[in-house]
C-alpha cells in the first residue's frame, strides 16, 4: 500500500448535480487527486454557474445539461462524455431532492418526484455507465445515500424510502457486477452545513441557536454539523484503488449520530 493507491490520476469522474454543495466538494477532491471532472445540471443557467465555480477554483470541468431522470437524455450524455473526454471510470450519483411534507399531506405525485430523482436516477445513470466500465475492466460507483437509509423522521417519508432503496441498489450493483471489477459503495452523510441547511443554523432574535440546530448538535457525538469537506476523504478512498476490495458498503459520515442514543434528559 502506497499513497499512489489513493491517486485518481488519469481517471474520468462524473459527479451528478455537482454545481455546488456536496457534489462540488467531492469534485474538488477528485480534481486534487488527479481526476478529470465531468458534471451535469438540469438547466443551462445552473450549468453556467457551476462552470464559473469550477473556473474560479482553478478546475477544468466538463459540464453537460442533463436531467438524470430522463433515460434517453442520460444515454445521450454518456455518449457525448465518451466523445469529448472518454469512458467514465468513476460515477458519483449525487443529484437529489427532498420534500419535507407530513406523509398524510403529501401527494403521490410529490412522493414519486422524490423517488424519481433520488432512486430512479441513480439506477438510470449507473445502468448507462456500467457497460463502458465493463469494457474498460474496472469502475467505481458511489451513491450518495443518507442516514435516512437507516432511520426515519417526521416529514421525510419519500426521501427515507428512496434513500433506503438506494442503499439496496448499491448492494445489488455490487452483487451483479463485482465480478466485472466494478465496486459500488455508498456514502451516508450526516447533517452537513450547506447553503440549503443555513436557515436551520441561523441564530434566533434572542441570540440562541435555532431549535433544530440545538437538536442536531446534541445528537451528534462530534457536537457539530458536518461540512462538505468532511466527505472528501471518504469519497476519494471509495473512488481509488485503495478500496478495490470494498464493495456493497455504505460508509456513514455522520459524526457518530447512528452510533449514539443521545444524552439522558
Amino acid at each position: 500500500m502506497t499513497m499512489k493507491d489513493f491517486s485518481l490520476e488519469g481517471k474520468i469522474a462524473w459527479i451528478t448535480g455537482a454545481s455546488y454543495g456536496i457534489g462540488f466538494a467531492i469534485a474538488q477532491a477528485y480534481a486534487a487527486a488527479g481526476a478529470t471532472i465531468v458534471f451535469n445540471d438540469r438547466g443551462q443557467e445552473q450549468l453556467e454557474r457551476g462552470l464559473a465555480s469550477y473556473e474560479a477554483a482553478g478546475i477544468k470541468a466538463y459540464g453537460y445539461v442533463c436531467d438524470v431522470t430522463d433515460e434517453e437524455a442520460v444515454q445521450a450524455t454518456v455518449r457525448k462524455i465518451e466523445e469529448d473526454v472518454g469512458t467514465v471510470d468513476i460515477l458519483v450519483n449525487n443529484a437529489g431532492i427532498i420534500k419535507r411534507i407530513p406523509m398524510i399531506e403529501m401527494s403521490a405525485a410529490d412522493f414519486r418526484a422524490v423517488v424519481d430523482v433520488d432512486l430512479n436516477a441513480p439506477f438510470i445513470v449507473s445502468k448507462a455507465v456500467i457497460p463502458g466500465m465493463i469494457r474498460k475492466g474496472h469502475g467505481k460507483i458511489i451513491n450518495i445515500c443518507s442516514m435516512m437509509s437507516e432511520l426515519g423522521r417526521e416529514t421525510v417519508s419519500a426521501y427515507a424510502a428512496a434513500k433506503g432503496g438506494l442503499k439496496m441498489l448499491t448492494r445489488n450493483i455490487c452483487a451483479e457486477y463485482g465480478e466485472a471489477n466494478i465496486q459500488c459503495n455508498g456514502i451516508g452523510p450526516g447533517y452537513i452545513a450547506t447553503p440549503q441547511t443555513a436557515p436551520l443554523r441561523e441564530r434566533q432574535p434572542d441570540g440562541s441557536r435555532h431549535p433544530f440546530d440545538q437538536f442536531i448538535v446534541a445528537k451528534t457525538p462530534a457536537a457539530r454539523w458536518g461540512t462538505p469537506e468532511d466527505l472528501q476523504g471518504p469519497a476519494v478512498f471509495l473512488a481509488s484503488d485503495a478500496s478495490n476490495f470494498v464493495n456493497g458498503h455504505i460508509l456513514y459520515v455522520d459524526g457518530g449520530i447512528l452510533a449514539y442514543i443521545g444524552k439522558q434528559p
